[in-house]
Order: C-alpha cells, then sequence, then structure tokens
C-alpha cells in the first residue's frame, strides 16, 4: 500500500487511539466502530464490520480501570479492519490473520499507553510548581502535549502497523491451507468463548451485573419488536 492510502487510516487510528482514554471517550474507539470505518476506508465497511464484532467480543474482557495495563482496542480494530478488507472477506485465513494482527496490535499499543503515561508523568514533574502555584498555562499546556503526544502514539502505530501487516496478510493468505469456512468459524467460537467467559465473571460476582444485563436485554428486544 502506497502512503496515501495509508494516510487516512492512519489518520482514523490516531483519532480512535485518542478516544480510547484522553478525549472525548464517544466509544467511536470501540473495535466494532473502527473496525467498519478502517475498512470503509478500503471500500469495504463489510468485512471490517465481521472483523469488528469478532475483535468486540475478544474486547469484552477489557477492564479499563484506573492505571490498571490493558490492551488498547481503538488503533487495532482500525488495523484490523483495514488489513482484512485489503485481503478480502472470502479469502481463506484472511479472518484468522486479520485477527490475529489485531490483537499483536492491541498489545503493542496498550504497551505504549503505558509508556505515555511515564512521559506525562515526567513532563509533570518538570511544571510541578508551576501547576501547584496555580498557574493555568502550566495546566492548559500539560493536558495539550498529554493529548497531542496520544494523538501522535496512535497515528504512528495505525500507521505502521497497516504498512507492515498488509503485505504479509496478503502473503499468509496466499499459503493458507485450510478452507474458510473452517477458519473463521475457529476464530469465531473462539472470541465467543472468551466473551462468554467475561459474562461469566460479571454474572458471578455477587453484584446486581447479571439482572441488569437481562433487564437490557429485555428491554432492547422489546425495541426491537415494537420496529
Amino acid at each position: 500500500m502506497s502512503f496515501l492510502e495509508v494516510l487516512p487510516i492512519a489518520l482514523l487510528g490516531a483519532v480512535c487511539g485518542l478516544d480510547f482514554v484522553s478525549f472525548p471517550q464517544a466509544m467511536i474507539s470501540r473495535p466494532i466502530v473502527g473496525a467498519t470505518a478502517g475498512g470503509a476506508i478500503l471500500g469495504s465497511p463489510s468485512a471490517g464490520l465481521l472483523i469488528g464484532v469478532v475483535l468486540e467480543l475478544l474486547a469484552l474482557d477489557t477492564r479499563p480501570f484506573g492505571a490498571s495495563r490493558y490492551p488498547e482496542w481503538g488503533t487495532a480494530g482500525v488495523t484490523g479492519g483495514a488489513v482484512f478488507a485489503s485481503v478480502g472477506a472470502g479469502r481463506p485465513g484472511g479472518l484468522a490473520v486479520a485477527a490475529f494482527v489485531s490483537l499483536v496490535t492491541a498489545m503493542l499499543s496498550g504497551s505504549s499507553m503505558v509508556l505515555l503515561r511515564k512521559l506525562i508523568g515526567a513532563r509533570a514533574a518538570v511544571t510541578r510548581e508551576l501547576i501547584e502555584a496555580g498557574s493555568e498555562r502550566a495546566v492548559v499546556g500539560l493536558q495539550l502535549f498529554g493529548l497531542t503526544a496520544d494523538l501522535l502514539r496512535g497515528f504512528i502505530l495505525t500507521l505502521l502497523a497497516v504498512a507492515l501487516a498488509v503485505p504479509l496478510a496478503r502473503g499468509m493468505v496466499e499459503i493458507w491451507g485450510l478452507p474458510a469456512t473452517f477458519s473463521n468459524a475457529a476464530v469465531i467460537g473462539l472470541a465467543g468463548a472468551v466473551a462468554g467467559g467475561s459474562l461469566w465473571k460479571f454474572f458471578t460476582a455477587g453484584t446486581r451485573t447479571g439482572w441488569l444485563f437481562l433487564a437490557g436485554l429485555v428491554i432492547g428486544l422489546g425495541f426491537v419488536a415494537v420496529q
């Protein structure tokens, strides 16, 4: 892929990566959103939607609480959608390869968030005296520094991931030995198992999560029936 083809995908990954934690946290970083948009840029939103559903099932086990370490699914979703659309949704091994690329991207991107936090912490330490003195300029400057660094982080990661993964993924599907039906079923089955395990932990946590889930399910089905 040329740089001009990868550029809009990288910009989308930057926005989704920024949304994951920093701003505006509007849920556009969810894998199903980022992957669908990434596939749409390459002319195949349906392929992006399919890989997005798979990644969404895997992402259900992520607990982004406090300073815990977790995969970053914004850039991973965009990368997965772009890779899957690039190799072709109907190609044997396409879904498996795209899912693998997304998981690797999510882990690397999650590690980059740890480095970003350390960088912001170091910047805060330098301006600590100004912040404690109530300097509005220092506070705003630190916030803008963090947002800009996070945006750049997502852009670089998505750019490198797509540029490196697309040719490798195309080569993998050329030598893939299993029919698409079997490999797709394996990927979807594993993703469903991860999602099921995540939901089971919620339901057995001794809270009202299970009842709230069932209430939401009933309400959602009610809206569908009315429509």
